[in-house]
């Protein structure tokens, strides 16, 4: 799976153009692909779960910009915990990746608020693409 870069100039702040369409859609089909090795792995309500937390982390972030330094610890801990879901096997190497690229690019609230869009963009797609439970 290639990585996904969020920002097409960082220092302009200028995001991708078709990260919320083209990239979140070949990577919703990616991950989709991966339940064929793994029915359990990648049901839409763990992905959800994932998407929930993400969502609570960038209202979080706008509402309290000067918790910054106490929020980026949470996200980072997203990263244990699609560990910790792929290891009960609740979710793909995939998709395991795909947190773990993501929250390595996010240094302020404005990398979380462009990942939150995606991650919407994502499920968006997976909703579509993904299994139909």
């Amino acid at each position: 799976m290639p990585k996904i870069e969020f920002w097409k100039n960082k220092e302009k702040q200028l995001v991708d153009p078709t990260l919320f369409s083209l990239h979140a859609e070949n990577l919703a089909k990616e991950i989709a692909k991966e339940i064929e090795q793994s029915r359990s792995a990648n049901k839409r309500t763990q992905i959800r779960k994932f998407y929930d937390e993400v969502i609570r982390l960038d209202m979080e972030a706008k509402a309290r910009e000067d918790e910054w330094p106490n929020i980026i610890p949470l996200v980072h801990m997203l990263t244990a915990k699609a560990a910790y879901a792929k290891g009960r096997s609740l979710i793909s190497n995939g998709f395991l990746n795909f947190i773990k690229q993501s929250v390595d690019q996010i240094a302020n609230p404005k990398d979380l608020s462009v990942f939150a869009n995606f991650f919407e963009a994502f499920m968006g797609f997976y909703r579509l693409h993904g299994p139909k439970n």
